[in-house]
């Protein structure tokens, strides 16, 4: 199959080379000294401790040069959607399927929703309207990405654990089209079983998400520092009950337990989230599609959200400090 990746980050690249190695016709849009490292040494995965490359692959920073293709993945972060939206569409042919790979409410979550909100657009990460616009919410299929990778340097992707990446249509459906996507990341050896309800996945990963990625941030701490301290372990209960009632006045309910949910956090050890990660890089930190989002939800939800609208403030009032600290010019380009 014909598959543009763009963002070649860490889940971008550990996704593109998978597949290329599993034969399929990739094309990376990157920019910068990625795109630079791929068309001069390909790309490498470091896994398990070996080292797979693909020495020669198609990289480009030229939309429309790569030409249609059958799958278009989305591998950057929400907020950098925008800015790539309007070149997204010379991508695409008659069938052409979009897999958006990112954390937190989707800017497709009402599409074919079934309920009264149907049809609604998610303000806080399409305010605009551009993505909808631009990448029409037929063609989406939903992924939830679960692996955890690193970019150790341009082209070169570091898997750390899991291949998890489930996927589903907006209404539930079993569909032609999401059967040869999930063929497809098989071949690639990932693991990609086809949900009927791919909304409640995207709520189980958002409800650690929205809870530890900003405290975190905030307080600079791990994982485990987080759940082994009573009071921050109490706030963060709060907020995750607050969202599974959002999540339940939606239609979601959850498979696992909130202290279910904790200890699977805390299980994992003292481990910085890739929130408190962008904090400590001064990058840009992905505070709408984590927390504004389900801030929004809660509001057209009648939904009160003490905990995670504190959260919510404080976190965003970071990311505006940090980034009026950032030095001019320092900003990435979206999609590098």
């Amino acid at each position: 199959m014909k598959i543009a990746i763009i963002g070649v980050g860490a889940i971008g690249g550990y996704v593109g080379i998978r597949l290329a190695l599993a034969g399929e016709d990739v094309t990376f849009i990157a920019r910068g000294a990625n795109l630079e490292a791929l068309r001069s040494r390909g790309i490498r995965l470091l896994a398990d401790g070996t080292e797979h490359v693909v020495p020669t692959v198609k990289a480009t920073d030229d939309y429309a040069a790569a030409g249609p293709q059958d799958i278009v993945i989305l591998a950057m972060k929400a907020h950098q959607v925008e800015a790539v939206a309007r070149d997204v569409p010379k991508l695409f042919g008659p069938g052409t399927v979009v897999i958006p790979m990112q954390n937190g409410i989707p800017y497709w979550y009402f599409h074919r929703y079934p309920g009264a909100l149907a049809g609604t657009r998610v303000q806080s990460v399409d305010p605009s309207g551009l993505i909808c616009e631009n990448i029409p919410c037929e063609r989406v299929i939903g992924c939830v990405v679960y692996p955890a990778a690193e970019l150790v340097s341009p082209g070169v992707i570091k898997h750390v654990e899991g291949n998890r990446f489930p996927v589903g249509e907006p209404d539930g459906t079993s569909s032609e089209r999401i059967a040869l996507v999930s063929e497809c990341f098989i071949r690639g050896g990932l693991q990609a079983p086809v949900l009927n309800d791919i909304r409640a996945e995207i709520w189980l990963k958002l409800w650690g998400n929205l809870t530890f990625n900003p405290i975190s941030a905030l307080s600079r701490a791990t994982l485990a520092g987080i759940c082994q301290y009573p009071p921050s372990r109490a706030i963060a209960a709060a907020m995750m009950t607050e969202a599974q009632c959002v999540a339940n006045k939606l239609g979601v309910t959850f498979r696992v337990s909130l202290d279910k949910r904790i200890a699977g956090a805390e299980k994992v050890g003292h481990h910085k989230t890739s929130m408190l990660q962008d904090v400590e890089a001064a990058r840009t930190l992905e505070v709408d599609a984590l927390l504004g989002s389900v801030v929004e939800l809660a509001r057209l939800t009648d939904t009160p959200t003490p905990h995670i609208d504190t959260v919510y403030a404080l976190t965003k009032l970071l990311a505006k400090t940090l980034q009026e600290d950032k030095p001019a010019g320092s900003t990435r380009s979206p999609g590098a």
